[in-house]
């Protein structure tokens, strides 16, 4: 694999901190069909970073090709680190922990899951000698019957949940690696899946044109988002299938939702409301993600492109960041066992809107 490097040719105003711009292009010789950026924080006044401690470079990133391999990269050098082999077909989707431990998640059309932790070493033989090689694979997860494409671990690392080309997403345990329970409700396949900031919730995307928004700790579903096709924007022989949802998440706040849908359209709603209260005309939507600080949404196309709109900015009610702060460590049979007033309850547990 090779790593070409060269400076903008734009003058001062695109220079970065300590000098001109850089564009580097990692050749991976395959299809990359994911991506995943570590979430380790860069060292700070002489802390040291816990994955500079683990010899490994402080930012990571993660490619899942077309081959099965996923290959790690140091992002400040362009530097391969190492690969990691187990899949045997496609790797579709890839998670890292967001708590910043080393553990990596794939998904891949091998219809299983696979957990790494990138801090460990392994010896596997090579001729006569033994070669030392990081990231250690920990569990293989098997459980879906048709290609996995998505995947997606909670912000408090205790739950993954991920989603292949079947009617019902599937909730594992980050901790036994063991699966928890099917959510069964999607009478099409489900395609992706994202949990909100503080981990109270669970929202699931499928070709049924509906997002159902989840409790992960019991299961239950709180709300279904309908997608009504707006016709104006169709035209009268277009064959898309208007129904067919491709990508949602959540804001960083936890306070709305983006989805794109094969209608031409992408959709923002506010958690409290069962229709959109924005929209946007896009064509060819894949995916969509917002800005980890807000304001904003990057969506992928299939013609190679991505887009950037801004977004509502909100400020949260103090009500919702005593919920979030609550949320964050409080599982939702926490929350029912507290000796506090029923409708507190319910709002804790997002059950009012």
């Amino acid at each position: 694999c090779k790593t070409s490097e060269r400076k903008s040719r734009g003058g001062k105003a695109e220079t970065w901190s300590r000098g001109a711009a850089k564009e580097k292009t990692l050749e991976c010789g395959q299809i990359v069909w994911g991506l995943a950026f570590s979430a380790w924080p860069a060292a700070e006044d002489g802390d040291t970073d816990p994955a500079c401690a683990m010899g490994l470079p402080c930012l990571v990133l993660a490619t899942g090709l077309n081959d099965g391999q996923i290959k790690v990269w140091e992002v400040q050098t362009g530097h391969l680190l190492f690969s990691l082999l187990g899949h045997q077909d496609v790797v579709r989707d890839l998670s890292f922990a967001p708590n910043g431990s080393p553990i990596l998640v794939s998904a891949s059309r091998d219809k299983t899951l696979r957990v790494w932790d990138l801090s460990r070493d392994v010896l596997f033989p090579s001729g006569d000698t033994f070669l030392l090689s990081p990231g250690r694979q920990v569990q293989v997860l098997s459980g879906h019957v048709q290609w996995v494409y998505c995947c997606s671990i909670s912000p408090d690392c205790s739950m993954l949940c991920s989603a292949a080309g079947e009617k019902s997403a599937l909730l594992w345990s980050m901790r036994s690696y063991t699966l928890i329970r099917r959510l069964e409700g999607h009478q099409s396949s489900v395609v992706s899946c994202d949990f909100s900031p503080d981990s109270a919730l669970l929202v699931t995307a499928s070709y049924d044109a509906c997002v159902i928004m989840w409790d992960p700790y019991t299961g239950e579903q709180l709300r279904t988002l309908r997608h009504v096709p707006l016709h104006s924007t169709l035209d009268s022989s277009s064959e898309i299938h208007s129904s067919s949802l491709r990508s949602v998440c959540f804001s960083p706040e936890g306070l709305y939702l983006a989805t794109v849908a094969d209608d031409r359209l992408l959709r923002i709603w506010a958690l409290e409301l069962r229709s959109p209260v924005a929209f946007a005309p896009m064509t060819n939507g894949l995916c969509c993600m917002y800005f980890p600080h807000g304001g904003f949404i990057a969506t992928g196309t299939r013609d190679g492109h991505v887009q950037f709109w801004t977004a509502p900015r909100v400020l949260s009610s103090l009500k919702h960041l005593c919920r979030k702060a609550l949320r964050t460590f409080l599982t939702t049979y926490q929350v029912l066992a507290l000796p506090i007033p029923r409708k507190l309850k319910e709002f804790l547990t997002y059950r009012t809107f």
